[in-house]
């Protein structure tokens, strides 16, 4: 049982931060949920020695699935809500939009939430939850098979592009990878049929394909391979 009128604030950390690993959250997640600031200054100013004020300890609770109690001050963990159980992976949804056009500059390193999938499900497509992040398409480029605003789940490991030189016969689709390009976050299937060349392709037949030759394919770098997405249908 924890006092907070007599708990070291290292302790107090201690507590907090060992709930927030539970959840899987960036500590810059936990500032965005609690105060609307996408920052770890909330518990890094606790970390440092300073004591927050009680409604703020309140809120970090709140948000960190923690009851605070009045005995003293009390602080005990609430039971854990299925989703958190072992059947679960919590991926990082990113603050990145990734463009189905041109490209879109955006602070990707920025989580500004999480969702649930299945560790069973995840481990049937090939996919680690270590690897595993989300963002959300932006543009229409990729229509239909990905939709503005659609989140795709990318496969962090798979960021290499292999060569693969197709028959005239060969119809079937490329890989849709995500990439930076540019500095600008883009989704995009990606053909390479020789190491010198990468040819960029949208599904949408109002976008013709882009080709990229040397230093253009030096300066690709691949975020990962889209394995899944999601659309929601808005009518």
């Amino acid at each position: 049982m924890y006092f907070y009128s007599m708990i070291e604030t290292s302790d107090l950390f201690a507590l907090l931060d060992q709930r927030r690993a539970e959840l899987g959250w960036s500590q810059a997640e936990v500032g965005r949920r609690a105060f609307g600031q996408a920052d770890g200054s909330a518990l890094q100013n606790i970390r440092r020695g300073s004591s927050p004020t009680f409604d703020k300890l309140q809120r970090l609770c709140e948000v960190l699935g923690l009851e605070l109690s009045l005995s003293g001050i009390t602080a005990k963990p609430l039971s854990v809500p299925s989703t958190q159980s072992d059947d679960f992976a919590h991926i990082p949804v990113h603050q990145a939009a990734l463009a189905a056009g041109d490209g879109a500059t955006n602070d990707a390193d920025t989580i500004v939430d999480h969702l649930a999938f299945r560790k069973s499900w995840l481990s049937q497509i090939g996919v680690s939850s270590a690897n595993a992040v989300l963002a959300r398409a932006w543009g229409d480029s990729m229509l239909p098979s990905i939709h503005c605003g659609d989140m795709l789940l990318i496969d962090r490991s798979k960021r290499s592009i292999p060569i693969r030189r197709r028959s005239t016969k060969d119809r079937r689709p490329s890989q849709i990878y995500a990439l930076l390009s540019e500095g600008k976050a883009r989704v995009k299937r990606i053909e390479r049929p020789e190491s010198g060349l990468i040819i960029l392709a949208s599904d949408n037949p109002a976008f013709g394909p882009e080709i990229l030759t040397g230093p253009q394919v030096d300066d690709l770098e691949i975020i990962g391979k889209v394995v899944w997405w999601g659309h929601t249908n808005r009518e």
